[in-house]
C-alpha cells in the first residue's frame, strides 16, 4: 500500500515588485499549514508578479529566494514549489524550483513564455521535460502557459509496457501559474483536461488580488483527481493506490498515438 501524499496550495495575492513582502506573505502562510502537509505549492513568480518588470527583478540562480526556499522547506519539513525569476549569463527563466527539507533542489525552465504578453521578448524557453520524485510519487513541474499544450505535458511514460518509451510517466502534474480572471474559464477546463488524458493528480496553483497594471485573477486554485474531479479543499490527500487502481481498469495509455 503506497502513502497518500499531501498537498497545500497557496493562492497567494502578490505584491507587485517587491520580493521580500512576497516571501514574508509566504513564509506566514506556511506556519499554518495543516499538519501533515508534504508539498507546499506557490504561484507563478510569486516573488515579483507576472509582468514587464520581470527582468530587470531577476536574482542569481543561487539567490536569495533559492536561500529562503531552503530554510521554509527545512522548518516545516515540506517539499516547497514556487517560480521566480533567474538570470544565468545574459539569459533571464522563469524557473520552477522545488526545493526539499534536507536542501536539495531541482528546476524546470518554462517552456513556453506567453507571447501575447511580451514574456518571450525577455524571457528564456526552457527545453528540459523534467520528472522529480517525492515520497514514491512521480511528478511533472509545468507553468501556466504551458497548460494549453497538451503535446508537451503528455505523460506518455505510462505506455511504455507496449512501446518502448524514454518518456518517464508521472503521477501529479504540478502548475504554478498567473492565469487573469478574464480567462478563468479555460484555466479551470484545461487543468481537468490534462487530468482526465494523462489519467494523474493535477494541482493548479494560481495568484489573486490586482497586479501593478490593474490585471485581475480570481485564484481558482484546484487539486484535480484523475477522473477531472476537483477535491473539496486546497489541501488534499492524494490517494496512490486509488490511481493505479484506476489506471488498471481504464488503462487508456496503451492507446496513446
Amino acid at each position: 500500500m503506497n502513502d497518500d501524499l499531501h498537498i497545500t496550495l497557496f493562492q497567494q495575492d502578490i505584491v507587485w515588485a517587491d520580493p521580500e513582502a512576497n516571501r514574508l506573505r509566504a513564509a506566514e502562510a506556511l506556519s499554518s499549514i495543516p499538519s501533515g502537509t508534504d508539498i507546499f505549492v506557490l504561484p507563478e513568480t510569486f516573488t515579483t508578479g507576472f509582468g514587464d518588470h520581470m527582468a530587470s527583478l531577476a536574482e542569481p540562480a543561487d539567490g536569495p529566494t533559492l536561500h529562503w526556499a531552503r530554510r521554509q522547506a527545512a522548518l516545516h519539513n515540506v517539499l516547497l514549489v514556487g517560480t521566480w525569476i533567474v538570470r544565468v549569463g545574459d539569459r533571464c527563466f522563469n524557473r520552477l524550483h522545488w526545493v526539499l527539507p534536507d536542501g536539495s533542489c531541482g528546476h524546470y525552465d518554462k517552456a513556453h513564455t506567453f507571447r501575447p504578453s511580451g514574456e518571450h521578448e525577455q524571457i528564456s524557453c526552457g527545453v528540459e521535460r523534467p520528472v522529480f520524485t517525492y515520497k514514491g510519487w512521480r511528478i511533472r513541474p509545468a507553468v501556466c502557459y504551458d497548460l494549453r499544450f497538451p503535446k508537451w505535458l503528455r505523460n506518455d511514460g505510462l505506455a511504455h509496457s507496449l512501446q518502448p518509451s524514454s518518456a518517464t510517466p508521472y503521477d501529479l502534474l504540478l502548475v504554478c501559474a498567473n492565469w487573469p480572471a478574464s480567462r478563468r474559464e479555460a484555466w479551470s477546463t484545461l487543468l481537468k483536461a490534462r487530468a482526465i488524458e494523462n489519467l494523474c493528480f493535477v494541482a493548479g496553483c494560481n495568484r489573486t488580488g490586482v497586479d501593478g497594471v490593474g490585471g485581475l485573477y480570481s485564484g481558482d486554485s484546484a487539486v484535480i483527481d484523475y477522473k477531472g474531479f476537483a477535491m473539496p479543499s486546497l489541501s488534499a490527500a492524494l490517494n496512490r493506490d486509488a490511481l493505479d487502481a484506476f489506471r488498471r481498469k481504464w488503462p487508456i495509455y496503451l492507446d496513446f498515438d
